[in-house]
């Protein structure tokens, strides 16, 4: 299951009760500053479920608590906003400031909470960024150096625990960089099948995704898929297609504010 706000009584009661196997909730109740503490995680652990601190690595969100450290940063690391979600914008991930002001730090509360792993979205920066506010580079080398910031996530996460987990969402075509693989455990995949909302994923990416997502779950990856459907028939299809593939999945709402029913 997959939470990333309106906790109920900014509590994760209703989380642990889910039968879920795997749990993706925000480092911080509010999003901003009151992040979950190792007790609360230790709870929702206890239920049974692998749990992973969801935090964005290409991209910051303007109430975030060190966005104003973000945007005043000399590196300019703050881009183009991305249309589709006014008051989030792109960053230069690849600049020693981005490490030192947002992931490490984030890195480190995850950990301290008790976190079993992080769930690492918009690698898909690579593929949104204004090639023009980033002095001639491309798509293949931001590509390569999202990977290069995965590669050092996982390296700095599992160098103190090795059982620690790395899911980045989305963006499975990564797989081709060197050192890919190896640095992560599993793999986040939204609208593999129904689209935001109750749309059936018919466009041209929607075959290469699943195509790229079942090549790393043949690599022994885990497949954590979450469609966004509504329509209790879409919703039976999901669910019956992750069977079928042997993906964990899941079938909620975009805005990710409540629990859904478990598929069967």
């Amino acid at each position: 299951m997959y939470q990333l706000q309106d906790y109920p009584d900014g509590r994760l009661d209703e989380v642990a009760a889910t039968p879920s196997r795997f749990a993706v909730v925000d480092l911080a109740r509010d999003a901003d500053k009151s992040y979950f503490q190792a007790e609360e995680i230790a709870r929702l652990k206890q239920s049974g479920k692998t749990v992973l601190a969801y935090f964005e690595i290409g991209s910051i969100e303007s109430f975030r608590p060190d966005y104003p450290a973000v945007r005043a940063d000399p590196a300019d690391l703050v881009l183009n906003e991305w249309p589709e979600w006014p008051g989030e914008h792109f960053v230069r991930y690849w600049e020693p400031s981005w490490w030192d002001l947002t992931v490490r730090p984030r890195l480190d509360l995850a950990r301290n909470a008790g976190f079993d792993g992080v769930y690492l979205d918009t690698p898909l920066a690579y593929e949104q960024i204004d090639l023009d506010l980033v002095n001639g580079l491309d798509r293949t080398e931001l590509g390569r150096r999202m990977v290069d910031l995965i590669v050092r996530i996982s390296e700095y996460a599992k160098r103190p625990d090795p059982a620690f987990r790395v899911f980045p969402q989305n963006s499975p075509e990564l797989q081709e960089f060197p050192g890919y693989l190896a640095a992560i455990d599993g793999i986040g995949m939204e609208e593999l099948f129904f689209e935001a909302t109750d749309e059936p994923c018919t466009a041209d990416y929607c075959d290469p995704n699943l195509a790229a997502t079942r090549a790393l779950r043949d690599a022994g990856k885990t497949v954590l898929a979450v469609d966004y459907a509504t329509d209790p028939e879409n919703i039976a299809t999901a669910c019956r297609r992750y069977r079928e593939e042997r993906f964990e999945g899941y079938v909620t709402v975009r805005a990710l504010d409540r629990v859904s029913a478990p598929c069967r």
